[in-house]
C-alpha cells in the first residue's frame, strides 16, 4: 500500500469536489484490499450506483467511500435519512471507508474501515427537512455518529500515515462478523453495550459500571423498560462469542 495519491488525475477538472473524487477513488483502486476477505483489490462500481462504490468480487461486500480533507469528527454527512433507515433495519447498510488526506500533497492520512453491522440506530441521525426556499424543499438527510459506534466499528487501516498491518485488519473485521444476519434490534443492543464497555477504558469491570449506563440505554432504547436485563444479555452475548470473559461474582475481563 502507497500513501501517495495519484494526483496527475486532478489535473483535467476544475471542481475541488471532482478532483477529490476522481483522485481518492483512484486511489482505492489502486491500493485498498477487501478487509472481510483475502483478495487484496477492490472493483470499482459504475458511478450510478446507489450507496456503494466498489464490491470485492470474491466475497460481495460492497463499499461506500467518504473522503475529505479534514478531520472526520463525532458526525460524518450522508445521504436520504428514510433509505439509510431501510437499509440499516434490513441489514443492507454498506461498509464505509472513511478517508481523510492531505490535500497539499495528494497523501492519505487516516483511513478507517466501519463494517456496515455496526451501523445501527442509534448511530444515525435525522436532520431537519431543507427549508421551503432551497432547491430540495422538505428533503431530509441523515448523519452517522461516528462517535457513538464502538471504537471496534472503527478499524484503522492507516493512521496518522502509518499502515496497519493487513492482517491485524482483517482480523478485527472478522472478529464481529457473526453480528452478520442479525436483526437491526439485535446488533444495536450489541453494539451499544460493547461501546459502554470500551468506554470503560478498563480491562476488568462489574456489572455495577455497566449499570452506570443505564439511563444513556434507555434513552437509545426507549421502548425497553428492561434495560438492565438486556445489559446482563448483551454481556453474556459477547461472552458467548469470545470478547468477554465471566470472572465471578458479577465481574468480567475483555479477552484481547
Amino acid at each position: 500500500m502507497l500513501l501517495e495519491m495519484p494526483s496527475s488525475l486532478a489535473g483535467t477538472y476544475k471542481s475541488p469536489a471532482q478532483r477529490a473524487r476522481v483522485v481518492t477513488e483512484a486511489w482505492v483502486s489502486e491500493n485498498m484490499y477487501c478487509p472481510a476477505c483475502d483478495r487484496d483489490s477492490l472493483e470499482e462500481l459504475p458511478p450510478n450506483m446507489k450507496v456503494a462504490d466498489f464490491q470485492c468480487d470474491r466475497c460481495e461486500e460492497r463499499f461506500q467511500l467518504k473522503s475529505q480533507s479534514a478531520a472526520f469528527g463525532a458526525r460524518i454527512l450522508d445521504s436520504a435519512y428514510k433509505p439509510m433507515k431501510q437499509a440499516v433495519e434490513q441489514g443492507t447498510a454498506p461498509n464505509l471507508l472513511l478517508m481523510h488526506y492531505r490535500p497539499q500533497v495528494w497523501r492519505v492520512q487516516d483511513l478507517l474501515a466501519v463494517p456496515g453491522h455496526f451501523l445501527t440506530m442509534s448511530a444515525i441521525e435525522e436532520r431537519p427537512p431543507l427549508a421551503p426556499t432551497a432547491r430540495r424543499a422538505g428533503w431530509v438527510g441523515c448523519n452517522i455518529l461516528l462517535a457513538r459506534l464502538p471504537e471496534d466499528g472503527r478499524i484503522p487501516v492507516v493512521a496518522a500515515e502509518q499502515i496497519t498491518p493487513k492482517d491485524e485488519v482483517r482480523a478485527k473485521w472478522r472478529q464481529f462478523s457473526f453480528l452478520d444476519g442479525w436483526r437491526a434490534e439485535q446488533r444495536g443492543w450489541t453494539s451499544d453495550v460493547l461501546s459502554c464497555v470500551r468506554r470503560l477504558r478498563t480491562t476488568e469491570f462489574t456489572l455495577s459500571d455497566m449499570y452506570g449506563f443505564e439511563s444513556e440505554l434507555h434513552g437509545l432504547h426507549e421502548r425497553n423498560l428492561h434495560v438492565r436485563d438486556k445489559i446482563r444479555q448483551q454481556l453474556q452475548v459477547l461472552r458467548d462469542h469470545g470478547i468477554l470473559e465471566f470472572i465471578g461474582r458479577g465481574r468480567y475481563r475483555l479477552r484481547d
